[in-house]
């Protein structure tokens, strides 16, 4: 294998597959929890899931800051092996996570109702949604620390331990979940607990990981906290309205794929299960870019850095034919797999063909964001998503009443281009 891989291959292929593997653990997570309250004996539970799945996702997405804007700063420390800086990032990325923690609970009531407004559930659903949120909610000290740890972690070029702690975090919540709705009948309550249960035993693992592996070269007496949070601020504030964008293209993708009826939402959700696949790849190589990229810019490293930009787009060239091909052969079977609904499955003939076009459309944009992050010239990042955002909008809103749901795929195809199209063109600048 080292014949053929070079060592900045094997460096990027060390960071990438335990976080691909993290990835993957998350939607079988889903699975898991689905099939729990898939026995419950209502279809009202499954609903509840879904929806207050997503509130949480909302939220913990939005601030996906601390982990992004955390492992990039942490990398460039970690390139010129500036410990108090390391230092300065974890205690500042995770007290800032306590904090935001805090505003949650205390403001979970309007939040809520927010969320309620923005997802619109149906009143059959609402209640048993309302009772996972007020519960899941006390999971968030929990939970936005350990995204600020996975982000230093990250930058510390150890995707290992993000992968060590999600297979804690998500044994603990299914043997939890098991024993609070089967051994003591308490339902969807008993999910959520196992939720909550697990986000502070993941916390917890994270903590031990970190005071095993790096106590040592941690410094907590030479550093000041407040020196340089200008930069800090900025690059969270940029990558938050670029989550904020994100946010945006999703929930206007979902609904108005909703509003042309059930079984173009039923297509559309089938066929973005394959763009959710590749994005769990791609996000390797993205969190890659990330520690390797900022490690070798922090250090002023250009040769270096330059040799990692070149191998990840060599990387995702690979998985672009990989997946390109995997698509075209496989994506009809993959979908008939997904459901035995005829009706839906006919319908997402006449538009499997987008999901062909992800591949090609978004590789860049998955590995430029990761190295605008690690060398934290998030401001081009920001601005590609504007740019593609504005795309976006304005083909769906001029095309979708005349061609429909093919524009709107046109759209979001256009979108994720565009992301890596403008970004390409910033790189050069970077300074």
């Amino acid at each position: 294998m080292q014949r053929i891989l070079n060592k900045r291959d094997l460096q990027i292929l060390k960071i990438a597959l335990p976080a691909i593997a993290t990835n993957i653990t998350v939607p079988l997570l889903g699975l898991v929890d689905t099939a729990i309250v898939g026995h419950m004996g209502s279809a009202a539970y499954i609903a509840a899931i879904a929806v207050g799945s997503m509130m949480f996702n909302l939220i913990y997405w939005l601030f996906g800051f601390l982990r992004m804007g955390t492992s990039g700063l942490t990398a460039q420390a970690r390139g010129r092996r500036d410990f108090p800086e390391m230092t300065r990032q974890l205690t500042q990325s995770v007290a800032i996570s306590i904090l935001l923690a805090a505003g949650i609970l205390l403001l979970q009531i309007p939040l809520y109702r927010l969320l309620v407004w923005l997802i619109a559930p149906t009143e059959d659903v609402r209640p048993l949604t309302e009772l996972y949120y007020r519960t899941v909610v006390w999971g968030a000290p929990a939970a936005l620390p350990l995204v600020a740890l996975s982000g230093w972690f990250i930058g510390m070029q150890n995707t290992r331990t993000t992968l060590f702690v999600s297979v804690i975090q998500n044994v603990v919540n299914i043997a939890a979940s098991l024993f609070f709705v089967y051994g003591l009948g308490m339902k969807l309550i008993g999910i959520a607990m196992g939720t909550v249960i697990a986000q502070y035993v993941g916390f917890i693992a994270a903590v031990v990981c970190l005071r095993k592996y790096y106590w040592r070269h941690l410094v907590f007496k030479k550093f000041r906290w407040f020196r340089g949070c200008l930069p800090v601020r900025t690059v969270s504030l940029d990558i938050f309205l670029r989550t904020v964008c994100l946010v945006a293209v999703n929930l206007y993708f979902t609904a108005a794929g909703a509003r042309q009826g059930a079984q173009i939402l039923a297509v559309n959700t089938l066929l973005m299960q394959l763009y959710l696949l590749f994005s769990f790849v791609m996000d390797g190589f993205a969190f890659a870019g990330e520690a390797l990229g900022g490690r070798f810019w922090g250090a002023r490293q250009k040769k270096s850095y330059k040799s990692v930009v070149r191998h990840l787009f060599l990387w995702g060239a690979a998985m672009t034919a990989l997946f390109t091909c995997v698509y075209i052969l496989g994506g009809m079977p993959f979908l008939r797999l997904l459901t035995d609904h005829r009706d839906v499955v006919f319908a997402s003939e006449g538009y499997v063909w987008w999901a062909y076009l992800i591949p090609v459309a978004g590789a860049a944009a998955f590995i430029w964001d990761g190295l605008f992050i690690g060398t934290t010239h998030t401001r081009g990042m920001l601005l590609s998503a504007v740019i593609a955002t504005a795309i976006f909008f304005t083909t769906a809103h001029f095309l979708m009443p005349w061609y429909g749901n093919q524009a709107l795929w046109l759209a979001m195809i256009l979108f994720l281009a565009l992301r890596g199209i403008v970004q390409t063109i910033i790189a050069p600048r970077m300074k």
